[in-house]
């Protein structure tokens, strides 16, 4: 027990109960569905997977507490579902239904006796820690094989051309890296590339980095691991066409060796992050549109397929948004442009398709910017490239055209920096 004895509660048995500071926190974070707690303990619930039925003690005493803590923010996905156990909570019996469900939440309760129970001392919903994510973003490449980049500010606007620096390509990708860094990779100038050109915590793209894996065009790239990247997918041209092989970015930029692929071999796909620390590569073309997605954990390990959720097609672009808790896909081709998004989750379900908003295109690019928001830039609409721009909000809501700063161009990347 811990703290002054008199600020402690005094039990009808003459035993002092411990406060809250003095609570004995299971150090083991509980995943499992069900949970037997006991008096005097705390507890972190962690529901990513599932909902959990905590069932109290049998018996109490005045002044017996109990905590339980959301773990991970995901009360809101599964809930907790608290099973009295034949004593009265706040009042009601053990009949009645006792469900926690908001993300962030601390349950605080204390037992008072027969009559009303066990009383939630406190159930708040705990702030969320600053949200992450970085301030700026950068568009560059694209075809007609140009090298030049446009800065998008902390409020989504986008700059007028920057010369470009480095060899002029398109059908390339990019992504974070370092918490505040970023990085352009692979493409086409005619031929396969595999250079990379790495973009500075102030926006300032770096000449050409002689490259690691192989060569391929319209992969695709994202961030995991909080300050990590990994490129993934592709075409090589000459053999073996789709591939589905992945290269590793450290925290410092620098780019692994070949990964061999999981998942379908594809090109012309998109990713993104989610989860603040994991990834998500989405939909593309295999011979046909696919709509399949492949998670990447905070390892940097690829999962095999997802069955797809939305329409098929490729050429789309992606970026996260709610400070890289989650992600959004959206635009691309099925024969025909279209402006469609899906969201994702914090948990990496993408979610069936959103009536799209702003002209529909193809081979564009997204970042996020002002630490939770995002922007999809430039595209395809049929012959004319153009650039303009829809910004995401931070709950992934996107808005009408913004009429393009820049050079209108297709097939760029695009990546945040801070």
């Amino acid at each position: 027990m811990s703290g002054q004895v008199g600020n402690n509660i005094l039990r009808t048995s003459g035993v002092v109960a411990a406060t809250a500071a003095g609570l004995n926190w299971v150090s083991t974070v509980v995943t499992a569905s069900t949970l037997t707690a006991e008096a005097g303990n705390g507890y972190f619930i962690n529901t990513t997977s599932n909902t959990c039925t905590i069932t109290l003690p049998s018996s109490a005493e005045a002044g017996d507490q109990i905590v339980f803590m959301d773990y991970l923010r995901t009360w809101g996905t599964n809930k907790i579902i608290i099973d009295s156990n034949g004593l009265n909570y706040q009042g009601d019996p053990d009949s009645y239904t006792v469900e926690y469900d908001t993300d962030g939440e601390t349950v605080n309760i204390v037992y008072s006796g027969a009559t009303k129970g066990w009383i939630p001392l406190n159930d708040d919903v705990v702030a969320d820690v600053p949200i992450k994510g970085n301030e700026e973003g950068i568009f560059g490449y694209g075809g007609s094989y140009v090298s030049l980049t446009n800065l998008v500010s902390s409020s989504g606007v986008v700059a007028t051309d920057t010369t470009g620096v480095g060899t002029a390509r398109s059908s390339l990708a990019a992504c974070g890296y370092g918490g505040d860094k970023g990085i352009f990779g692979f493409g086409y100038t005619g031929s396969d590339v595999s250079m990379t050109n790495l973009v500075s915590n102030s926006g300032v793209v770096g000449t050409d980095v002689t490259g690691v894996g192989t060569a391929r065009l319209a992969p695709a790239a994202c961030s995991y691991g909080g300050d990590k990247g990994i490129f993934g997918f592709g075409y090589i041209n000459g053999g073996p066409g789709y591939t589905a092989v992945t290269n590793l970015v450290s925290n410092a930029g620098v780019v692994a060796t070949d990964t061999t692929g999981v998942g379908t071999a594809r090109d012309s796909l998109t990713a993104c992050e989610y989860g603040e620390d994991k990834g998500i590569f989405g939909f593309g073309i295999d011979g046909s549109a696919a709509s399949m997605t492949n998670l990447v954990s905070n390892a940097g390990v690829v999962a095999t397929d997802t069955t797809g959720v939305g329409t098929a097609r490729y050429f789309p672009a992606a970026c996260s948004y709610g400070g890289g808790d989650k992600g959004i896909f959206g635009f691309g081709y099925t024969g025909s442009n279209v402006s469609m998004t899906n969201l994702v989750s914090n948990t990496g379900v993408v979610a069936t398709d959103t009536t799209g908003v702003g002209t529909a295109r193809r081979t564009l690019a997204a970042t996020e910017y002002g630490v939770d928001k995002g922007i999809f830039g430039f595209g395809q609409t049929g012959a004319p490239r153009v650039s303009m721009t829809n910004l995401v909000s931070n709950t992934g809501v996107v808005a009408t055209d913004t009429t393009g700063v820049g050079t209108g161009r297709s097939g760029l990347g695009a990546c945040s920096f801070n």
